[in-house]
């Protein structure tokens, strides 16, 4: 989720409502352009036809993506899903202010607070390394190629002066 709270602010979210677009609205859920779009698209499609079921949607986009962001809208809180039809909730607006007021609400409180507790089944040891480049003091073979050219050029003379 993307908000940038400064232009839900009084004055800009004025002038934001002077022309609101599904762009905005999308944008703030996917910073992804791409991602943004379909879920715009699958808001729009809602928009347009009122209760939108999965049959109903454009070829535009393959049902799995239209049936994903419309379930994302759900999860969100934006739609409903009821007897087979996709439609706008009316409860979206007073839950999103509760939840401003319950993270100011959880800021200005000053209990102590254990994660581990809070959070019994996470996992909390940090995780082994999973592939990528080796670092090449793990290597000693590999040690020559990170040492300096001038470094290995003085090595190299010092090795044919002995030899010689």
């Amino acid at each position: 989720m993307g908000i940038k709270y400064w232009e839900y602010e009084d004055a800009p979210l004025r002038e934001k409502l002077k022309n609101p677009n599904v762009k905005e609205v999308a944008k703030i859920y996917f910073d992804n352009e791409t991602k943004a779009y379909r879920f715009a698209k699958a808001l729009s499609e809602v928009k347009k036809k009122g209760n939108l079921r999965l049959k109903d949607c454009s070829k535009e986009l393959p049902l799995a993506t239209w049936k994903r962001y419309l379930d994302f809208g759900v999860n969100v809180g934006i739609l409903k899903h009821e007897a087979n039809a996709y439609s706008f909730t009316d409860r979206y607006s007073k839950p999103l202010k509760n939840i401003s007021v319950y993270i100011k609400s959880w800021i200005d409180s000053v209990s102590e607070e254990k994660m581990d507790v809070l959070f019994a089944n996470a996992k909390t040891e940090k995780q082994q390394k999973r592939g990528g480049r080796r670092q090449l003091s793990e290597h000693p073979e590999n040690q020559a190629a990170s040492e300096p050219i001038i470094e290995q050029e003085a090595k190299k003379e010092e090795d044919e002066n002995i030899a010689a």
